[in-house]
């Protein structure tokens, strides 16, 4: 596979890693309800995200209500707020940075410059998809905790929620697909940078003929 195949293959990883960080951030699964009861019929299941929280009724019927006060939230949805927004922005412009330097386009011509744009481009997914882990597992973290803790009651302990999972295998693409654009950028940029040889000028003898030292 070419470094040029190669490069494109990470951009596409790390788009629907950026993707897929905008669709857990928006999802508002990040906790569920667990059901640890003898009895596991229960009239609704609770649903609590970044932005809202839901109660899904067993006939089907789905209410969702946005949080009234952003101060009021607890730290780890203040921090999932800020980080996941930061992380959407971030991926716009690393693809952006990656689409100007990449091989495949003609924005700005071949050379080192080149090279270290897309490798800043790569940099920029990586940064995203260490940034997005922070929440994720701040957030599995705490339900894990309050799932065993037996000071909380079964009512308030929760499950991770499918946002958690679709978080964390945008986080992979995202650092997959980072490290593929630096790795190939660098390697091209290896194979550009060649030692140039110089031969010396062919000077004329005194009876006219070149002199054979002087070839290389």
């Amino acid at each position: 596979m070419t470094s040029a195949a190669v490069e494109i293959l990470g951009l596409g990883l790390g788009i629907l890693g950026w993707v897929g960080v905008i669709l857990a951030c928006g999802l508002p699964m990040w906790q569920v309800s667990a059901f640890i009861d003898v009895n596991i019929v229960v009239a609704q299941t609770i649903w609590e995200g970044l932005w809202m929280n839901c109660v899904v009724q067993s006939t089907g019927q789905m209410q969702c209500k946005v949080y009234d006060s952003i101060l009021a939230l607890p730290p780890e949805v203040q921090a999932g707020r800020a980080l996941t927004v930061i992380v959407a922005l971030l991926g716009l412009v690393a693809l952006m940075v990656t689409v100007v330097g990449a091989q495949c386009t003609n924005c700005i011509r071949p050379g080192k410059m080149k090279s270290r744009i897309v490798i800043a481009g790569g940099a920029i997914y990586i940064l995203c998809g260490v940034l997005v882990l922070i929440p994720l597992c701040w957030f599995a973290n705490i339900v894990i905790s309050d799932f065993y803790d037996p000071t909380v009651p079964s009512s308030k302990k929760r499950e991770m929620g499918a946002a958690l999972y679709i978080g964390w295998a945008a986080t992979a693409l995202l650092l997959f697909g980072g490290c593929l654009i630096c790795c190939c950028s660098c390697s091209q940029r290896d194979e550009s940078s060649f030692p140039v040889k110089y031969s010396a000028p062919r000077r004329p003898t005194s009876n006219g003929e070149y002199d054979k030292k002087n070839y290389v």
